[in-house]
């Protein structure tokens, strides 16, 4: 199969693209807002999402297009609304008018935003950011689509040996904080996560892209509170100290989901447990492999707001 992974040089591409290159034809279209070079020996295309004459030149020429190319977070959207649009949503409407062939698509877990109980495909959505918002509307674009959407929990781990880590998400960054400065700081606490280790994201890929499974699904591990998730790591960091402050956080997402629908339909379960996350992101931070972990290049939010997008 010829598979166009537009986006693909990033912290969910990396892994992605090493599952898939063994077996299919694989291309990676990707503007490197994150990057300087790109390393793989895989096809590469530079490019914009946004320069639809070159973008569209080309999509037909694939079995299969992996969308992974967007403005990721809730701080990082909120910088430009507008921009955040145009990525995130305009640039799938554009490709559903010009693509008529397999579609995998990676939406959000946010879009149901603060919420009770176990949620499903079928719950209502309460979108809190811009993020969550924008990856709604490309929803809907692509309902007449042969698509299939991945509405992912909250990652965390490593992808490859490639692409950037990402540390604003809460399992890196809590397991950075033990090790650097032996406290983790948690805001309430009770607040709810899906987890989904990055390269599940991969697997799910995999055991999906050939089938003709269409329509919206939850992928997620396992539902954690934010305070298990530090005692988890206290576990690994035994020296680090666990700062609980009933202080509202920034942050207001709280949700549980439920993957059954996509294990029904397909057989695929998230398998990468949280513990193999800790430990990817101690063995990387212990062994001084990161030079300097505040390097804006690591949050998505920090590095938009030095840099920006072109």
């Amino acid at each position: 199969m010829k598979i166009l992974v537009v986006g693909g040089a990033g912290y969910v591409g990396g892994g992605i693209v090493d599952k898939l290159m063994n077996n299919h034809d694989v291309t990676v279209y990707d503007s490197l807002i994150y990057e300087t070079s790109y390393r793989k020996k895989v096809n590469f295309i530079f490019g914009d999402i946004r320069d639809y004459g070159k973008l569209n030149a080309i999509l037909n020429d694939y079995d299969a297009v992996i969308w992974l190319a967007a403005l990721v977070g809730d701080g990082a959207c909120s910088i430009n609304p507008a921009l955040t649009q145009e990525i995130n949503s305009e640039s799938v409407r554009n490709l559903v008018q010009n693509y008529h062939g397999r579609i995998v698509f990676l939406s959000t877990c946010s879009v149901y935003g603060a919420q009770d109980g176990i949620l499903s495909e079928k719950s209502s959505t309460n979108p809190l950011s811009e993020y969550a918002s924008s990856k709604l509307v490309a929803e809907k674009y692509l309902e007449q689509s042969n698509a299939i959407i991945f509405r992912l929990g909250t990652l965390f781990g490593i992808s490859d040996q490639y692409s950037r880590i990402r540390l604003d998400l809460v399992v890196n960054i809590l397991v950075t904080k033990a090790l650097m400065e032996n406290k983790m700081s948690v805001f309430g606490g009770d607040q709810w996560r899906p987890l989904l280790h990055v390269n599940d994201v991969a697997n799910a890929i995999d055991a999906t892209i050939g089938t003709d499974t269409r329509g919206i699904f939850n992928l997620h591990y396992q539902n954690f509170k934010i305070i298990e998730i530090a005692e988890n790591i206290k576990k690994k960091v035994d020296s680090s100290q666990i700062i609980t402050t009933p202080m509202e956080f920034q942050d207001a997402r709280n949700y549980q989901v439920t993957s059954e629908k996509l294990f029904n339909e397909t057989g695929f379960k998230a398998e990468v447990d949280l513990d193999t996350g800790i430990e990817e992101i101690y063995e990387l931070v212990f062994n001084n492999r990161i030079k300097d972990i505040n390097d804006p290049r690591y949050s998505n939010q920090n590095f938009l707001k030095l840099y920006g997008v072109n």
